[in-house]
């Protein structure tokens, strides 16, 4: 879906066209250049994720970016009329095309029935940094919007190329999902993804040498019903999503790395769950759900195991 961005560069007024990675900056290579002093050679970037999604990302300039007078320290989805100000240079976003399809689907209700969101099996996988409170208390804030949108721009990129799709991005959780048939293959994909994620992760965090801890991690994968393409965020919504947000959880109670239900963990060789898999409570579930936990070291040997 098509979005513009609205400037004066000082010389003139501009407007172009969102690019699915758009770059911003002082340096000549960048694809919106802004000759001001404040702006940094390297200040930001704008990401398209999905079809329709659009974030802006702060490099860890040095005087920071700001989205409606707010500064950006996260990734930050951008809506239709948002203002971005950079150094003294402010930009509009514009995607009239989104907010008038989300806007025409609430005030035609036989369009809403007819135009449902697809009800489908997905596997779903949640991944979230530990102790992230502690960490933004040991980096200050420019280091801290460098190291969160390096991790963003990773992950974006380590889902997308194991066949699954990023649905959003929550401060310092990612939620992603895989939508194929083969539900084998999308529970092997996520697990992948999960092990790839921890490998970035700690990547980073070892770049950060003011950082006191390394970074980790805690992922939930779940397989089930949902459905996709909800609302203006075309997102996923479920109780297959839900579960994935509490397995994500309940790692950090159960100590380990990965959680599954077993609506994801039964379609992995029984080898690698078999006496593993126990009942737990989640939070707003009436019922345990069977669930089994792996830890990164463990569950990457057995995956190699099976190559």
């Amino acid at each position: 879906m098509t979005a513009f961005l609205h400037y004066n560069d000082g010389r003139k007024d501009r407007s172009i066209v969102c690019k699915p990675v758009l770059t911003i900056g002082r340096d000549k290579a960048s694809d919106i250049i802004l000759p001001d002093l404040m702006v940094s050679r390297h200040h930001a970037m704008i990401r398209r994720i999905g079809n329709q999604d659009f974030y802006f990302i702060d490099g860890g300039s040095s005087n920071g970016s700001y989205v409606n007078k707010q500064r950006v320290t996260l990734p930050k989805i951008l809506k239709d009329g948002d203002r971005i100000n950079i150094g003294r240079i402010q930009i509009l976003f514009e995607q009239p095309d989104k907010e008038d399809a989300f806007i025409n689907s609430l005030s035609m209700q036989d369009t809403i029935v007819y135009e449902a969101p697809q009800i489908k099996q997905i596997t779903v996988l949640v991944a979230d940094i530990r102790g992230f409170t502690g960490i933004t208390e040991q980096l200050p804030i420019k280091r801290l919007t460098a190291m969160m949108n390096h991790w963003f721009n990773n992950i974006s990129d380590v889902v997308v190329s194991n066949g699954g799709m990023v649905d959003k991005f929550i401060g310092d959780c990612v939620f992603a999902r895989w939508e194929d048939d083969n539900q084998q293959m999308t529970v092997l994909q996520a697990l992948r993804t999960a092990i790839l994620i921890q490998e970035i992760t700690d990547k980073i965090g070892k770049n950060f040498k003011e950082l006191t801890v390394s970074l980790r991690v805690g992922v939930g994968i779940n397989t089930g019903t949902a459905s996709t393409g909800v609302g203006h965020d075309n997102t996923a919504l479920g109780d297959a999503v839900n579960i994935a947000f509490r397995l994500e959880e309940a790692t950090k109670q159960a100590r380990v790395d990965i959680m599954m239900s077993e609506n994801a963990y039964r379609y992995l060789p029984e080898k690698l769950w078999q006496g593993m898999h126990k009942e737990l409570m989640l939070k707003g579930k009436k019922e345990a759900v069977r669930v089994c936990g792996f830890t990164f070291r463990d569950i990457q040997r057995q995956l190699q195991n099976l190559n």
